[in-house]
């Protein structure tokens, strides 16, 4: 496991999703406030970005474009069909304001 530095907090705006690739990994990172989030950006029902969603911040989930599943942001697991399988999610902390993921 590796920690890489993704940006600064600032990089990153408050309830939208953004994708970040980074050591051969494809990332949809979601700023909620203070939290950060980082899932895997590859939709588990068919291969769509999720960071191009959008977020909902009261629930902490991420809806794929495409077809409409919501994954949970903290569990990476689908909420809605037709997504049955979760998508990876990665540890991540803000460390004197940039956002530090684990690989």
């Amino acid at each position: 496991m590796a920690e890489v530095s993704i940006g600064s907090l600032a990089d990153f705006k408050d309830g939208e999703a953004r994708r970040v690739d980074v050591d051969g990994h494809r990332l949809a990172v979601v700023r909620i406030g203070e939290d950060v989030y980082v899932i895997g950006d590859r939709c588990s029902h068919a291969d769509y970005s999720l960071a191009e969603g959008e977020v909902d911040s009261d629930a902490r989930t991420l809806e794929c474009w495409k077809h409409g599943s919501t994954f949970d942001l903290r569990t990476g697991k689908p909420e809605t069909l037709p997504a049955t399988q979760p998508v990876p999610t990665y540890a991540v902390a803000v460390r004197d304001g940039d956002v530090v993921v684990t690989l």
